[in-house]
């Protein structure tokens, strides 16, 4: 498929509905389509890797058409240098995110973004470095305590934003830190009350919003993160808080 064939498909899929939607996140009405998530992903399949392509899509400006992009792109031939140029184009935290998770997390070095933008003056460049964090703690089986203590450390130290898609962003990092195990929710929660007691409106609301859910984390047999006691699995299958934590 070419890039215009996918423009002319995404249009033939639009809804005022989903273009509502779209507008909510703050995206300009003129750079949007109206196309759903899930409606993207089946054209992404349909349409194959094709970096060429993705690029072009890119530069449309339409929102659907940069989620396609991202999906299409074949991450051995992508670079990080690619994916910051496309980061600075990012106007919207779901992109942000659907970039940072599908794309940039797979590539090797993404770590170095990570370090770059923790301190980035652009509110979703510096979203884009917690949503890494997130999603290493998650997918990153691997993933050494040294890196995970830095990556607290950088939270300690670069958390101090009032803009919300930053402070949700942080948080979010915080608790997935903390899901690694119980040594680590110890971590995360210490450093969520530091933040409390000693920060300043952002952090604040950082560390109690992280609280809410690092204080009820539980071992689930056959999982190797935590998880919140009150999800449904949680529920059904936890095994009790060890006496010494919290």
């Amino acid at each position: 498929m070419t890039s215009d064939e996918i423009l002319s498909e995404l249009r033939t899929m639009s809804s005022e509905k989903y273009k509502a939607n779209v507008v909510k996140l703050g995206i300009p009405e003129a750079c949007s389509i109206g196309v759903s998530t899930a409606d993207v992903r089946k054209l992404a399949k349909k349409a194959g890797k094709d970096n060429a392509m993705a690029h072009e899509l890119w530069n449309t400006g339409y929102h659907e058409a940069r989620l396609l992009a991202v999906l299409v792109i074949d991450k051995k031939k992508f670079t990080l240098q690619e994916g910051e140029a496309f980061m600075h184009d990012v106007i919207s935290w779901d992109l942000c995110d659907h970039l940072c998770k599908n794309l940039l997390i797979k590539l090797k070095g993404y770590e170095d973004l990570i370090e770059k933008w923790c301190d980035a003056e652009a509110v979703y460049v510096k979203r884009a470095a917690y949503t890494l964090m997130a999603s290493a703690a998650i997918h990153e089986k691997n993933l050494e305590n040294e890196t995970l203590d830095h990556y607290l450390s950088l939270i300690r130290t670069y958390s101090d934003d009032e803009r919300e898609h930053v402070k949700k962003s942080v948080s979010w990092a915080l608790r997935e830190i903390g899901k690694r195990d119980f040594d680590y929710q110890e971590k995360a929660v210490l450093l969520a009350h530091e933040l409390i007691e000693n920060g300043d409106k952002a952090q604040k609301w950082i560390g109690k919003d992280a609280l809410k859910e690092l204080e009820k984390l539980v071992k689930v047999e056959g999982r190797g993160r935590l998880i919140a006691s009150d999800s449904k699995m949680g529920k059904e299958n936890a095994a009790p808080l060890p006496a010494q934590q919290l």
